[in-house]
């Protein structure tokens, strides 16, 4: 049986189509779903892809978190349904409380585009589980609202539990607290990182580098990560 992953669509929103076309080379069908049906069409995992939903109006991801999918989408993974944020999608996740903690401006008050390395931290999530800790993978960043904010208890909680899936390395584009470029929920089904592994999902369209013998597509293992975590609790 084919894995049905959704991609979520809100007014504002950029990368759906390439969040579908990522789940599509993974192996998986795509699934469109629109901000104002409260359907999920059985879909086995959500992508909330990046942009900038609702014009970012109020604050990254604030409007979002009111739209009919929204609840649908929080009862489900309050369930167990995988759930992967992208940038916008991540800061949709901290607005609804499924992840700890906010998205504020970059520290230095400037939209950033850049190739980045990330270090797994965990790769027991339902969406890393095709990566090793401690790996090093390259995917685009591009954001504003980027920089991940939390207080001292929190992120020592995040830290305990083994809850920050991804670090910078070698510089952190934004400010983010502790290097964190994403984290888990408890569970390990809802996912949510600034960077965008989506594209980085076919040869010679993402980052690549010929002395480290990259072929641009470290970001796949996110989407193939679901497949093989719907496979196990088949």
């Amino acid at each position: 049986m084919t894995a049905r992953i959704g991609v979520v669509t809100f007014p504002g929103t950029l990368d759906d189509r390439d969040a579908a076309r990522a789940v599509r080379l993974a192996g998986a069908e795509p699934v469109s779903l629109f901000h104002s049906e409260a359907d999920l069409k059985d879909v086995d995992a959500i992508v909330l892809p990046g942009g900038f939903s609702y014009g970012d109006y109020l604050r990254a991801g604030a409007i979002s978190r009111f739209s009919p999918i929204t609840e649908k989408i929080v009862d489900a993974a309050n369930g167990g349904m995988p759930v992967l944020g992208i940038c916008n999608g991540f800061q949709v996740l901290t607005e609804v409380h499924l992840l700890p903690g906010s998205m504020i401006k970059n520290e230095h008050l400037h939209f950033i585009c850049r190739d980045q390395t990330l270090r797994v931290e965990n790769a027991d999530t339902d969406w890393t589980r095709d990566y090793e800790a401690g790996q090093d993978i390259i995917v685009p960043l591009k954001n504003q609202d980027g920089q991940y904010v939390a207080d001292e208890h929190t992120l020592d909680e995040l830290e305990a539990e083994g809850r920050v899936a991804f670090r910078y390395v070698g510089w952190n584009p934004n400010g983010s607290r502790r290097d964190i470029a994403g984290i888990t929920n408890a569970r390990g089904n809802v996912v949510g990182l600034m960077p965008h592994p989506e594209h980085a999902v076919e040869r010679g369209f993402g980052p690549d580098s010929v002395e480290q013998g990259r072929a641009g597509t470290d970001g796949l293992a996110f989407f193939t990560s679901a497949i093989s975590s719907l496979l196990a609790n088949a």
